[in-house]
Protein backbone atom coordinates (compact mmCIF):
# COMPACT_ATOMS: atom_id res chain seq x y z
CA UNK A 1 0.00 0.00 0.00
CA UNK A 2 0.99 3.72 -0.62
CA UNK A 3 -0.38 5.62 2.18
CA UNK A 4 -0.58 9.17 2.28
CA UNK A 5 0.66 10.38 5.61
CA UNK A 6 1.05 13.58 4.61
CA UNK A 7 -2.14 15.08 4.77
CA UNK A 8 -2.68 15.12 8.74
CA UNK A 9 0.59 16.19 9.92
CA UNK A 10 1.99 12.13 9.56
CA UNK A 11 -1.05 10.57 10.68
CA UNK A 12 -4.05 8.49 8.78
CA UNK A 13 -6.98 8.02 10.75
CA UNK A 14 -7.67 3.98 11.26
CA UNK A 15 -10.99 2.01 11.57
CA UNK A 16 -10.92 -1.29 13.18
CA UNK A 17 -13.57 -4.17 12.45
CA UNK A 18 -14.17 -7.41 13.77
CA UNK A 19 -13.42 -9.47 10.85
CA UNK A 20 -15.94 -12.29 11.76
CA UNK A 21 -18.83 -9.71 12.85
CA UNK A 22 -17.93 -6.77 10.98
CA UNK A 23 -18.95 -4.30 13.87
CA UNK A 24 -16.63 -1.36 14.41
CA UNK A 25 -14.41 -1.91 17.04
CA UNK A 26 -12.16 0.99 17.45
CA UNK A 27 -10.60 4.30 15.67
CA UNK A 28 -7.27 5.01 16.00
CA UNK A 29 -4.39 6.63 14.59
CA UNK A 30 -1.06 5.50 13.11
CA UNK A 31 2.05 7.03 12.16
CA UNK A 32 4.37 5.44 9.35
CA UNK A 33 6.13 3.71 11.59
CA UNK A 34 3.01 2.28 13.68
CA UNK A 35 1.74 1.43 10.12
CA UNK A 36 5.16 -0.88 9.32
CA UNK A 37 4.96 -1.98 12.82
CA UNK A 38 1.71 -3.55 12.13
CA UNK A 39 2.42 -4.66 8.99
CA UNK A 40 5.61 -6.97 10.57
CA UNK A 41 3.92 -8.01 13.20
CA UNK A 42 0.77 -8.87 12.36
CA UNK A 43 -0.71 -7.07 15.52
CA UNK A 44 -2.80 -3.54 14.99
CA UNK A 45 -0.32 -1.16 16.34
CA UNK A 46 -1.49 2.41 16.97
CA UNK A 47 0.76 6.37 17.47
CA UNK A 48 -0.72 7.60 20.17
CA UNK A 49 -1.41 11.76 19.89
CA UNK A 50 -1.72 12.76 23.83
CA UNK A 51 1.46 10.06 24.42
CA UNK A 52 3.34 10.88 20.86
CA UNK A 53 4.38 7.26 21.13
CA UNK A 54 3.43 4.17 19.72
CA UNK A 55 1.81 1.52 21.34
CA UNK A 56 0.38 -2.02 20.51
CA UNK A 57 -3.16 -2.80 21.06
CA UNK A 58 -3.30 -5.44 23.69
CA UNK A 59 0.34 -4.90 25.60
CA UNK A 60 -0.65 -4.66 29.00
CA UNK A 61 -4.46 -5.95 28.80
CA UNK A 62 -3.53 -9.09 26.60
CA UNK A 63 -6.27 -7.66 24.28
CA UNK A 64 -4.35 -7.64 21.08
CA UNK A 65 -6.19 -6.71 17.45
CA UNK A 66 -4.70 -9.69 15.04
CA UNK A 67 -4.74 -8.40 11.47
CA UNK A 68 -6.77 -10.50 9.01
CA UNK A 69 -7.01 -7.77 5.97
CA UNK A 70 -6.12 -4.51 5.68
CA UNK A 71 -7.72 -1.87 3.00
CA UNK A 72 -6.71 1.99 2.55
CA UNK A 73 -9.53 4.11 1.10
CA UNK A 74 -9.56 5.63 -2.12
CA UNK A 75 -7.45 8.70 -0.94
CA UNK A 76 -5.08 6.75 0.31
CA UNK A 77 -5.32 8.49 3.55
CA UNK A 78 -7.41 6.25 5.88
CA UNK A 79 -7.20 2.70 6.73
CA UNK A 80 -9.66 0.01 7.26
CA UNK A 81 -8.41 -3.35 9.22
CA UNK A 82 -10.37 -6.32 9.82
CA UNK A 83 -9.24 -8.00 12.83
CA UNK A 84 -9.61 -10.64 15.27
CA UNK A 85 -9.91 -9.20 18.77
CA UNK A 86 -8.30 -11.08 21.62
CA UNK A 87 -10.89 -10.20 24.31
CA UNK A 88 -13.01 -7.11 24.85
CA UNK A 89 -11.47 -3.88 22.40
CA UNK A 90 -12.38 -0.93 24.89
CA UNK A 91 -10.38 0.52 27.45
CA UNK A 92 -13.20 0.45 29.68
CA UNK A 93 -14.15 -3.37 29.08
CA UNK A 94 -16.18 -3.57 26.66
CA UNK A 95 -16.62 -5.11 23.63
CA UNK A 96 -16.18 -2.51 21.18
CA UNK A 97 -15.57 1.50 21.93
CA UNK A 98 -19.10 2.30 20.52
CA UNK A 99 -21.09 0.09 22.91
CA UNK A 100 -21.86 -2.82 20.14
CA UNK A 101 -22.37 -6.20 21.58
CA UNK A 102 -20.22 -8.76 19.59
CA UNK A 103 -23.39 -11.17 17.48
CA UNK A 104 -22.67 -14.35 16.49
CA UNK A 105 -22.27 -14.17 12.58
CA UNK A 106 -24.03 -17.15 12.01
CA UNK A 107 -26.92 -16.28 14.52
CA UNK A 108 -28.01 -19.65 16.06
CA UNK A 109 -25.61 -21.94 14.59
CA UNK A 110 -22.80 -20.46 16.15
CA UNK A 111 -25.03 -20.78 19.38
CA UNK A 112 -25.36 -24.18 18.25
CA UNK A 113 -21.39 -24.88 17.78
CA UNK A 114 -20.46 -23.18 21.22
CA UNK A 115 -22.99 -25.52 23.05
CA UNK A 116 -21.23 -28.90 21.07
CA UNK A 117 -17.50 -27.07 22.19
CA UNK A 118 -19.34 -27.10 26.18
CA UNK A 119 -20.45 -30.64 25.69
CA UNK A 120 -17.31 -31.81 24.45
CA UNK A 121 -15.17 -30.09 27.33
CA UNK A 122 -17.70 -31.06 30.16
CA UNK A 123 -19.07 -34.56 28.82
CA UNK A 124 -22.51 -34.58 30.85
CA UNK A 125 -23.64 -37.61 31.61
CA UNK A 126 -27.11 -38.62 29.61
CA UNK A 127 -26.00 -36.68 26.90
CA UNK A 128 -26.17 -37.47 22.97
CA UNK A 129 -23.52 -35.36 21.69
CA UNK A 130 -21.20 -36.29 24.75
CA UNK A 131 -21.58 -39.95 23.99
CA UNK A 132 -21.23 -39.55 19.72
CA UNK A 133 -17.58 -37.52 21.22
CA UNK A 134 -16.85 -40.41 23.40
CA UNK A 135 -17.54 -42.62 20.30
CA UNK A 136 -14.57 -40.71 18.49
CA UNK A 137 -14.22 -39.82 14.62
CA UNK A 138 -15.25 -43.32 13.22
CA UNK A 139 -19.06 -43.27 14.37
CA UNK A 140 -19.42 -39.35 13.87
CA UNK A 141 -18.18 -40.07 10.33
CA UNK A 142 -20.89 -42.77 9.75
CA UNK A 143 -23.36 -40.44 11.33
CA UNK A 144 -22.66 -37.35 8.83
CA UNK A 145 -22.84 -40.17 5.97
CA UNK A 146 -25.86 -41.68 7.59
CA UNK A 147 -28.15 -38.30 7.62
CA UNK A 148 -26.63 -37.88 4.41
CA UNK A 149 -28.25 -40.47 2.56
CA UNK A 150 -31.50 -39.98 4.73
CA UNK A 151 -31.79 -36.03 3.21
CA UNK A 152 -31.37 -37.74 -0.15
CA UNK A 153 -33.94 -40.22 0.25
CA UNK A 154 -36.39 -37.97 1.96
CA UNK A 155 -35.60 -35.11 -1.25
CA UNK A 156 -37.28 -37.51 -3.54
CA UNK A 157 -40.63 -37.34 -2.05
CA UNK A 158 -42.76 -34.36 -0.91
CA UNK A 159 -42.35 -34.27 2.88
CA UNK A 160 -41.43 -31.14 3.59
CA UNK A 161 -41.43 -31.64 7.36
CA UNK A 162 -39.62 -34.88 6.94
CA UNK A 163 -37.07 -33.19 4.38
CA UNK A 164 -36.00 -30.76 7.14
CA UNK A 165 -36.02 -32.54 9.81
CA UNK A 166 -33.26 -34.87 7.87
CA UNK A 167 -31.65 -31.36 6.81
CA UNK A 168 -31.28 -30.33 10.42
CA UNK A 169 -29.78 -33.41 11.06
CA UNK A 170 -27.47 -33.54 9.02
CA UNK A 171 -26.23 -29.99 9.92
CA UNK A 172 -26.08 -31.45 13.69
CA UNK A 173 -24.01 -34.01 13.23
CA UNK A 174 -22.00 -32.37 10.64
CA UNK A 175 -21.47 -29.48 13.42
CA UNK A 176 -20.18 -32.50 15.60
CA UNK A 177 -18.31 -33.43 13.33
CA UNK A 178 -16.08 -30.37 12.80
CA UNK A 179 -15.94 -30.01 16.73
CA UNK A 180 -14.59 -33.13 17.00
CA UNK A 181 -11.80 -31.90 14.72
CA UNK A 182 -11.43 -28.69 16.44
CA UNK A 183 -12.95 -26.95 13.02
CA UNK A 184 -15.57 -24.54 13.01
CA UNK A 185 -18.66 -23.32 10.71
CA UNK A 186 -16.83 -20.13 9.99
CA UNK A 187 -13.66 -22.27 8.67
CA UNK A 188 -16.28 -23.48 6.15
CA UNK A 189 -17.26 -20.43 5.75
CA UNK A 190 -14.19 -18.93 4.27
CA UNK A 191 -13.92 -21.57 2.13
CA UNK A 192 -17.10 -20.65 0.77
CA UNK A 193 -16.05 -16.91 0.40
CA UNK A 194 -12.74 -17.72 -1.20
CA UNK A 195 -14.41 -19.83 -3.97
CA UNK A 196 -17.04 -16.96 -4.38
Amino acid sequence: MDLNFDKLNGLIPVVVQDWKTLKVLMVGFMNREAYEKTVREGYVTFYSRSRQELWTKGETSGNYLKVQQMAEDCDQDSLLILAEPYGNVCHTGRYSCFDQKPEQPLGFLSQLEELLRQRRKEMPEGSYTAKLFDAGINKIAQKVGEEAVELVIEAKDNNRELLLNEGADLIYHLLVLLVYKDYSLQDIVQVLEARY
